[in-house]
């Protein structure tokens, strides 16, 4: 009996991420990714998308924003002082920066725009607002196990 993807499982996905027309991202080249279906650890208009399917399929699958990395969000843009960063930190447009808040959390942000005395950083992720088109193919299924369970990822 071939076992189809569900909660808890292992699945090894081989993808190709296509978006307005260009390939983006692509497991041809490399290694497949490997992840416990059910647990939120891809986006979840690709896992619901999984379900039911059994080593060997494939399918090409459209995701929406919402059902991805959400709308676009023209609030999470600001405005901060060059005077903030230490010099070592490139501010130069299109470079990503990896920041703390005031809780301790990491928060990505994409420098958009560089003034003499200022950068506009955009915490959105770069895909936000996108339509996401996958070409899947489930490479393997096996049951996670408690340990990985436990952790929260595949080992």
């Amino acid at each position: 009996m071939n076992k189809t993807v569900q909660d808890n499982l292992v699945v090894t996905l081989d993808y190709k991420l296509i978006v307005e027309d260009e390939m983006l991202e692509s497991t041809e080249d490399g290694e497949p990714i490997l992840f416990i279906q059910g647990i939120g650890q891809i986006i979840p208009g690709l896992e619901n998308a999984l379900y039911g399917m059994e080593v060997g399929d494939q399918k090409t699958i459209v995701i929406q924003p919402e059902d991805a990395y959400g709308d676009y969000d023209p609030e999470s843009l600001q405005e901060a002082k060059k005077e903030e960063f230490s010099e070592e930190v490139p501010l130069d447009v299109g470079t990503f920066l990896d920041l703390e808040d005031d809780e301790g959390d990491i928060l990505s942000a994409q420098v958009i725009a560089a003034e003499e005395d200022t950068v506009t950083l955009d915490f959105n992720h770069p895909l936000a607002g996108k339509t996401l088109t996958f070409e899947i193919t489930v490479s393997d299924l096996r049951t996670a196990s408690e340990e990985e369970l436990d952790h929260g990822h595949v080992h």
